[in-house]
């Protein structure tokens, strides 16, 4: 690769990645927000976006810690939430050209749905270097963000720092309801995933930990039941 084709890259990762930036910025305060509010320290809140780097799972991770919810089952339960990521991170390895091995997991770690759609959907193959520069740019806005949250919730009324809340339900809100217009098969499983989390929450028979990580699993396995169904079988 030359030097001209590296600028290139680097220029052409920035300006995809930008929207993305600008896009994680608030939520990332949100999350450097509730960080504060849950008392979890500026260097953890720092280090939870810079090695994690996972939205929806720090925001849960964050719900179950100020449940007081074992270290093992919020690890679990997060874990499976971003199972996903396997499955993209060996999409995106194939579209890489001259993938060299000691770097690939440095591009896995920076996958997030928003990156991967940039990478996945770019004409042709594209460089290690761009899909890195893209992941880059969009895990130091993550990060920036999620330290003015927190820098910003020592100066913010305390109601303001605890309707941030809501942030974590207005997010997975904004990212089901498109999926749930497009398919009625979305509709009954996520239907379906919060009845099962409701049922096991009320009883109590399982610590409030497993009860996520068991909603997860009972939802993705009726997930692959539906959507393995053949369009012309019996359609729900």
């Amino acid at each position: 690769m030359t030097i001209s084709d590296k600028r290139t890259d680097i220029k052409e990762g920035i300006k995809d990645a930008f929207p993305i930036a600008i896009g994680y910025i608030p939520i990332a305060i949100a999350f450097g927000i509730l960080a504060k509010t849950n008392q979890v320290s500026l260097m953890d809140t720092f280090l939870f976006s810079l090695m994690i780097f996972a939205g929806a799972s720090q925001f849960a991770a964050l719900n179950l810690i100020a449940l007081k919810v074992a270290a093992l089952e919020i690890i679990l339960a997060t874990a499976i939430m971003n199972f996903r990521h396997f499955l993209m991170s060996a999409t995106l390895s194939t579209k890489i050209k001259n993938p060299k091995k000691g770097i690939i997991p440095l591009v896995a770690f920076g996958i997030t749905d928003e990156t991967f759609s940039v990478t996945a959907m770019k004409d042709g193959k594209i460089s290690m270097l761009y899909a890195l520069i893209v992941n880059t740019t969009a895990h130091i806005s993550w990060v920036s963000g999620s330290i003015v949250g927190y820098l910003a919730g020592s100066i913010l009324p305390e109601t303001v720092q605890n309707s941030m809340g809501i942030a974590l339900y207005s997010m997975f809100i904004a990212i089901l309801v498109p999926s749930m217009k497009k398919s009625f098969k979305v509709i009954i499983i996520s239907l379906s995933a919060g009845a099962i989390h409701s049922i096991l929450n009320v009883s109590k028979l399982i610590p409030q930990g497993w009860t996520l990580i068991i909603s997860i699993i009972l939802a993705s396995l009726l997930g692959v039941i539906v959507f393995s169904k053949d369009d012309g079988g019996a359609n729900i």
